[in-house]
């Protein structure tokens, strides 16, 4: 179940529940998006690009490039990479009250945006925790913030769309991929992080990651 998405002064956010999916399993997407981009959203996504791929155990910093067309029929290289909590502005690690959470910066559509200087042009954080739901079940919260390129109400809807549509995928794919992989023991092949957090706002910090 994907909630309406609402908007403020910092950006845009929508609560999301899945039944059949674990919060280890979204932990592990995060480390292996190459191996279900297309599937995370089939009308709009091109196979995915690793800049600088994750680390077995650590993920901050990798950066990859995210091809795709949104519902307002642009198409963008989207360079994308995983942050560090305690290099987050106030006001987005105070977003954070959930068991897992990543944060992810949007540099830019070209290949010189991943060496730029400055802010980003926006984050996304998606977070969520064990929804006990019987065997498995997540509830969660996605927000959408701009820095350097401010989002409004409607561009918010805009990638609202698209990211609740990244998320109910998780459903129909993400347990069985996850399965499927556990035969690859080698961690260069099928990395995997914890994203579990503890601490909330503006103390929330990686359990896994130091």
């Amino acid at each position: 179940m994907i909630h309406p998405p609402r908007h403020d002064a910092l950006g845009t956010h929508f609560d999301w529940i899945l039944e059949g999916v674990t919060a280890r399993e979204i932990d592990w997407f995060w480390s292996n998006m190459e191996k279900g981009f297309v599937l995370w959203h089939p009308e709009q996504h091109e196979p995915l690009e690793w800049v600088r791929a994750p680390r077995h155990g650590d993920l901050r910093g990798a950066v990859h490039n995210a091809p795709q067309t949104w519902g307002d029929g642009q198409r963008r290289d989207l360079y994308i990479r995983f942050e560090r909590l305690e290099d987050l502005p106030a006001e987005v690690r105070g977003l954070i009250e959930f068991e897992h959470a990543i944060v992810v910066a949007g540099l830019g559509f070209e290949p010189a945006s991943v060496h730029a200087e400055g802010p980003p042009m926006g984050y996304r954080l998606h977070q969520w925790s064990e929804a006990g739901l019987g065997a498995a079940g997540v509830r969660g919260r996605s927000s959408g913030i701009g820095v350097r390129v401010p989002e409004n109400a409607e561009q918010g809807r805009v990638w609202a769309a698209h990211a609740g549509q990244e998320i109910a995928n998780w459903a129909a794919f993400l347990p069985a991929l996850h399965q499927l992989y556990r035969v690859v023991t080698d961690p260069r092949r099928n990395p995997f992080t914890g994203l579990e957090v503890e601490g909330s706002g503006a103390g929330a910090r990686y359990r896994h990651m130091t």
